[in-house]
C-alpha cells in the first residue's frame, strides 16, 4: 500500500510492479493537481547545492513581510513550523552543504540515468529534452554568484559552459537586453511533468496497480510494531508493507504513529502559456528565481518558495511577480489576465536540511518513507521509487541511504 500518488509514490509503485509486487495507492486527491503536476519539469544534476544553505533562514525573516518575494515565509502561531526552521537554521552550515553535495550528486545522475532508462524501455513514451538548462542572469552580482557556482560544477565533472549576453542572443534570441549572460548546465533535462503524470498512471493501472483515489487516510493501524492497515472515513485498507509518500502531508500522517518527519510545504506557482513566444529554451531567471520552460505544446512559467501552512490559496501578488519577472526578462511577452487567473499552485515537501527521507523507519518493520524532496522531487521520482522497491524487496540499494535516514532530527 502506498499512501500517496505523487511522484515518489507512482515511481514506488512502477518499480514495485517491475518487481512482482500487487499495489494500491492511495491518496486524498484526483491525480489531477499538486507539485508533481505544475512543477518547471527540470532533472537537475546541476542543482547541488542545499536549499538548507547559509544565509537561507535570514532572507527568509528579512522577506517576511513581502509577500512577493521569491522566499515567503507568512507570519504565524504555529509550534511544529517553529520546530522545523530551527532545525533548518542549524542545518544551514556550510559544512553540511559541503558533506551534502556529493550526496545530492549523485542520487540526481542515477535519477537522470533512470529517466533515460524508461524511456529506452518503451513501456510508455513521453516528452523528454536534452537541451541542459540556462541559469540567465541580469546582473553583476548574479553573474558572479553563478561563475562560483559553475566553476564548483565543472570541479564536480559536470557539464557547465559559460555565455555571454552577445552569444546568449544568438542561442535565445527571445531574451531582452536586460540578461547579460547565462550558464549552460548541458547536463541537465526537462520534461512535461502533467502529460508524463497521466502516462505513468496509465501504465500502472494497465499493469495491475488498484488506485484508491478521493480517500483521506485519517487514521493508520498498528499492532506489534508493523502497520496492519490505513482508515479513510468510510473505509479500511490492509496490507503486508506500506509505504508513506505523502509529499507536505507526511509530518501529519507520521506523528500519529509516533514519527517525527519534520516535513514543511513550500508552496510554489506555475503559470503555463499555449501560445508563440519564441522561447526555445529552459531557463532559471537567477535573481527573479523565474523558472521557464517550452514543453509538449505550451511554455511554463513557474517559481517562489512560500511557507504558509498546507493550503492551495493562490495569492495573485506572488503570480504578478512571475508575470512581471517574464516581462522583464524576455522581449514582448506579456502574461495575460486570463493566464495569470489560470494559474496553479502546489507544496513543495520540504526538509530541514535539503535532503529527502528515504528508507525504513526503526520502529516498524513494515514502513518505508519517501517524502521530503523540496524542488527536487520530480528530478528524483525515479530513484526514490527504485529505492524503495530495493528496500521493500531486501536487494542492496542502489545509494547508501544513510544520509537519507527517516529519524535524523
Amino acid at each position: 500500500m502506498i499512501i500517496g500518488a505523487g511522484i515518489s509514490g507512482l515511481f514506488s509503485a512502477y518499480y514495485l510492479v517491475k518487481n512482482g509486487y500487487e499495489v494500491t495507492v492511495i491518496d486524498k486527491g484526483d491525480l489531477t493537481t499538486g507539485a508533481s503536476f505544475i512543477n518547471a519539469g527540470y532533472l537537475t544534476p546541476s542543482h547541488f547545492i542545499s536549499l538548507a544553505a547559509p544565509g537561507m533562514i535570514t532572507k527568509g525573516l528579512k522577506w517576511m513581510f513581502n509577500s512577493a518575494s521569491p522566499f515567503y515565509i507568512k507570519p504565524r502561531l504555529d509550534i511544529d513550523f517553529f520546530k522545523w526552521a530551527w532545525d533548518f537554521k542549524k542545518s544551514a552550515s556550510a559544512a553540511n552543504v559541503e558533506k551534502a553535495v556529493p550526496v545530492i550528486k549523485e542520487i540526481n545522475l542515477k535519477s537522470r540515468d533512470l529517466y533515460e532508462d524508461l524511456l529506452a524501455s518503451g513501456d510508455f513514451n513521453f516528452h523528454y529534452k536534452k537541451q541542459g538548462l540556462l541559469m540567465a542572469y541580469a546582473s553583476e552580482k548574479g553573474k558572479e554568484e553563478e561563475f562560483k557556482l559553475a566553476e564548483r560544477a565543472v570541479k564536480e565533472g559536470l557539464e557547465a559552459k559559460i555565455i555571454s549576453g552577445e552569444n546568449l542572443q544568438k542561442i535565445q534570441p527571445a531574451f531582452s537586453e536586460k540578461v547579460i549572460g547565462a550558464v549552460h548546465y548541458k547536463c541537465d533535462r526537462h520534461t512535461t511533468p502533467n502529460h508524463f503524470m497521466n502516462s505513468l498512471k496509465t501504465w500502472l493501472q494497465e499493469n495491475g496497480v488498484h488506485f484508491e483515489l478521493g480517500q483521506e487516510v485519517k487514521d493508520i493501524v498498528v499492532e506489534n510494531q508493523n502497520i496492519v492497515a490505513v482508515k479513510t472515513e468510510e473505509n479500511s485498507f490492509r496490507a503486508h508493507e506500506f509505504v508513506l509518500a505523502a509529499g507536505s502531508w507526511t509530518f501529519d500522517l507520521a506523528k500519529k504513529v509516533g514519527l517525527n518527519i519534520p516535513i514543511q510545504g513550500g508552496k510554489g506557482y506555475s503559470i503555463d502559456v499555449k501560445r508563440t513566444t519564441g522561447i526555445s529554451m529552459p531557463a532559471i531567471l537567477v535573481e527573479a528565481k523565474v523558472a521557464v520552460t517550452p514543453m509538449d505544446g505550451f511554455i511554463r512559467f513557474a517559481g517562489t518558495m512560500e511557507f504558509s501552512g498546507n493550503n492551495s490559496i493562490i495569492r495573485k501578488n506572488r503570480v504578478e511577480t512571475i508575470a512581471g519577472a517574464v516581462s522583464a526578462y524576455y522581449r514582448n511577452i506579456e502574461i495575460s489576465s486570463k493566464e495569470k487567473e489560470d494559474s496553479k499552485c502546489g507544496l513543495r515537501p520540504v526538509s530541514p536540511d535539503g535532503l529527502p527521507f528515504i528508507g525504513r523507519t526503526l520502529k516498524y518493520k513494515n514502513l518505508t518513507v519517501a517524502a521530503g524532496h523540496a524542488m527536487m522531487g520530480w528530478s528524483l521520482g525515479p530513484i526514490t521509487g527504485k529505492l524503495v522497491s530495493e528496500i521493500i524487496d531486501g536487494q542492496k540499494t542502489s545509494v547508501n541511504l544513510q544520509p537519507f535516514r527517516i529519524e535524523r532530527f
